[in-house]
Order: structure tokens, then sequence, then C-alpha cells
């Protein structure tokens, strides 16, 4: 009969050795004080936190899931179960997630300093979602502190633990309207042509909020025409936010939820026809991207010259605009002034959309160059004896994902054996002289005109463009 139970006293101590007892069947319930080695248990270990552990065996284990690192002052990428104390008092910066994870894997973040609300902490996504959503999350908020765990590939890394926090998941703005292309995470609406920029909805703060970037750019006008030869027609204005020279960039504009903004896209002006006397060229039509408004850049001047003698009022200016439009010649006597350049940057805007046309001064015979048309960061060049005036230099762009350069004017036309004015940077057309033609605008890129010589007309001016761009991931 097998012994279902002996008494303390019945078994001195040391007399009974382990090899006396088969592998698993005394218990631990059975025993006192651990009498046995492990090997005799029927259960010989225990699990703690995925970890199995021996019996009498020993084991660390930090803070229930993470191990916490030494404070962080720049960015790194975080390792799973590790926990990290996060300082940005110097400078904002970004803690990336691991590109490989595995479910139940932890990372936990807290804000050192209190400083989180002043420079901003984003975790970047590395290639898992964050709660579902493939978007990073900015941490935006004094003592802050989270606890994050991966789930799968659908839900990827989810915050199971947050403190002090706001917006954890960024969101983005999402509209519709022309031509959408995408450069790195910034979606780019192009309008060529008249249509309406539909923001359907606008981003939180950690997604950008509710601003977008923008390069409004009006009509080039047209170059005159006169019977000696006719100015260059000025740029279409040039407006920009973020993406342009320094000096020329706005402010981004704040856009609103359910919202449709109509987009105009300004025509360039027309050259002066090849006719005696046929006078000034068109100036070009303002494009408009909701409060902004790019004004059409100024005719060339030009028409019909009169006798000697006669005041600078009576000579062939270049019209305002965007952008001036380049004099004319008449024949006043020799060195007198011949006529006004037009004025840039009208109406006036901060900062400036564009500069003045180029002024003429009489020579009293040929060679006769008149005055170019002003571009987005240069005058026009000012015509005489025995060169016209080129067109002022455009400003380059890249807020499409590359560089281009806009907005240049046209350059001034030529008589006899003066040399014709060049084209300014950025689409602006050279002008004529009496066997080479004048030089339109280039298209959507608000370039103006090239002026006429006595026997052509003046190049037109180029059409304008709109683009819009944001952060939409």
């Amino acid at each position: 009969m097998p012994i279902n139970k002996v008494g303390s006293k019945g078994i001195a101590d040391g007399s009974v050795a382990t090899a006396d007892f088969a592998d698993g069947v005394v218990t631990s319930a059975k025993l006192e004080n651990n009498a046995v080695t492990n090997a005799k248990l029927s259960n010989s270990s225990i699990t703690l936190f995925g970890t199995s552990i021996s019996l009498g065996s020993s084991a660390t284990f930090t803070n229930r899931f993470v191990n916490w690192q030494t404070v962080k002052t720049s960015g790194f990428t975080a390792v799973a179960g590790e926990g990290y104390f996060c300082n940005t008092t110097s400078a904002a910066f970004t803690v990336i997630l691991p590109t490989s994870a595995t479910r139940g894997d932890t990372i936990a973040i807290k804000d050192y300093a209190g400083t989180f609300g002043t420079n901003n902490l984003t975790i970047n996504r590395s290639v898992h979602n964050i709660q579902g959503v493939a978007s990073n999350s900015l941490i935006s908020t004094n003592r802050a502190s989270v606890v994050l765990v991966y789930v799968d590939s659908t839900r990827g890394w989810e915050f199971v633990e947050e403190s002090n926090v706001a917006v954890l998941v960024s969101t983005y703005i999402s509209a519709t309207g022309g031509t959408i292309t995408t450069s790195g995470n910034f979606k780019i609406h192009t309008f060529t042509g008249d249509d309406s920029f539909v923001v359907d909805t606008v981003g939180n703060p950690a997604g950008g909020g509710s601003n977008v970037d923008y390069l409004v750019i009006a009509g080039g006008g047209g170059g005159g025409r006169a019977d000696d030869a006719g100015g260059g027609g000025g740029a279409g204005g040039y407006r920009t936010s973020g993406y342009g020279p320094a000096p020329l960039q706005g402010s981004a504009l704040t856009l609103t939820s359910g919202t449709s903004y109509p987009i105009t896209i300004g025509g360039g002006g027309s050259g002066a026809p090849n006719s005696s006397g046929s006078g000034k060229g068109t100036s070009g039509s303002a494009s408009i991207f909701s409060t902004i408004t790019s004004t059409g850049g100024g005719a060339g001047g030009g028409g019909t010259t009169s006798g000697g003698g006669v005041s600078p009022s009576a000579c062939r200016s270049g019209q305002n605009g965007g952008s001036g439009g380049g004099s004319a010649t008449c024949m006043a006597p020799i060195g007198y002034p011949g006529a006004n350049s037009g004025i840039g940057n009208t109406p006036p805007v901060s900062p400036p959309q564009g500069n003045n046309g180029g002024t003429s001064v009489f020579a009293g015979v040929p060679p006769i160059g008149v005055g170019g048309g002003g571009g987005a960061t240069g005058v026009g060049g000012n015509g005489g004896a025995p060169a016209a005036g080129a067109g002022g230099a455009g400003a380059p762009n890249n807020i499409s994902g590359c560089s281009v350069t806009y907005a240049g004017g046209g350059g001034g036309g030529a008589q006899g054996s003066a040399t014709l004015g060049s084209g300014g940077s950025g689409g602006g057309g050279a002008g004529a002289t009496p066997s080479v033609v004048a030089v339109s605008g280039t298209v959507n890129t608000g370039g103006g005109g090239g002026g006429a010589s006595a026997s052509s007309g003046g190049g037109s001016g180029g059409k304008g463009i709109v683009v819009i761009r944001y952060q939409f991931q």
C-alpha cells in the first residue's frame, strides 16, 4: 500500500535522499521548506513577463515594461523595451520608431524638462502606422508622457498610456482642384486656367494646421510699337510664400474647411499690331487666389512719333502694373528723355510684386533702342544708342518641387542697327529689330512680351499661373 502521509517526525533529517523520489511525483504542496530539488517537482519553473525562470533561480525586472535610458537631448531611433526621458529645452527633435516590431514591443517617452509645449517632440512612425494611421505624432504639451505598444500591421503602435497629452495623431488638409502632384510629404495643386480650390478638411496643428503656401503669377504685359521702336511689356505680378527669394516671401494663407476658393488665371496682354502708330500693347490680367491678387504686367509704350522740340509728356510711356512696361522713344531734341517708364508694384503690396520698366533717350538718328519691361527682381533696362534695354530679371521658385523662374520682363525693341533688348529670365520675350520679330512671353510664367521695331508688331505677354502647396502626410 502506498504511503499517503508521512509525519514530520517519521523521517529523520537527511535520511531520505533525492534518488528515493521518482521525478515529478512530489508536488510543491507536499513539501515543507523545499525539502527536495526542483527536478523532483512536477512544475519546476515559473513565467514572468514572458520569461521562464527555474525555481531557485533569480532574475531582474525593470519597472514593469521598459528599461529607462539616460536623458536624450537630440533625435534618435527608439528600441523596443526602453524608456526615454526627452529634454527639448534647447530645440525640438524627433524620435524614430523601430522599423521592425513584434506584438507587445513597448516604448515609453517622458517630457524631461516640461518643454514639449515650446519645443515639440515628433514621434516618427518609420514604416508602421500609429493608432491605425500612416502619419507621425506630435507631442506639444508640457509634462506629457506616453507608452506605445506595437499591436499588428493594421493598427501599428498604440498609445496604451497617455498623461497630459493633447493630440497625438496628425490630421492633414484634404482638397481638390487643378492638376495635383506630390513632392515628398506635400501635395501641389497647379492651376493654368480658371478653376476652384476646394478645401474639404483642414489639418490639426500636428499635421500642419490649416495653412497653405502659394505662388500667384499674373499675366505679362504686351510689347508696344512706335514708328521708331516699342517698349517691352512688364512681367505679371509675382507673389509667393515660403518658396521664392526671401525678400519676396509673404505669409502662408490660413484656409477654412468646407470652403471653395475661386482661382483666376490672368491672361497675357496683346502685343501692339504691326501698323503705323499702333501704340502701346495691352496690359496683362490679374491672377487671384483667396486674398492674394497679383496685378497684370504693364504694357510696353509705343505710338506715332512727333516732330522735334516736343516735351516728354508727348512721348509714349510704358504702363503701370505688377511690373511696369518699358517706354518708347520719340523725336524730341537729342538727349531729351523720351517718356516715362511704367511703375511696378502697382497697386503697392508688401513684399513688392514687381519693378519699374526701363526708359528711353532719343539719340537723334538711328540706331535707336527703347526700354525693357520690369521683372520680379529687376528693373527694365534703359534704351538708347546703340542698344535697347533688356527685360528685368524674374524670380525662381521651387514650390512645385523643382526650381522654375517666373515673371521676367520683355526686352525693348530696336530700330536701325541697334541691338534688341533680351528678354528677362523667367519667360520674358526678346524685343524686335527690323529683321527680327518680337518674341512673346512664355505661357504660364507671366513673362512680358518683347517690344516691336518699326517693321513688326510687339510680342504678347505670357499667361499667369497659380500653385498651391500643403502637407498631406
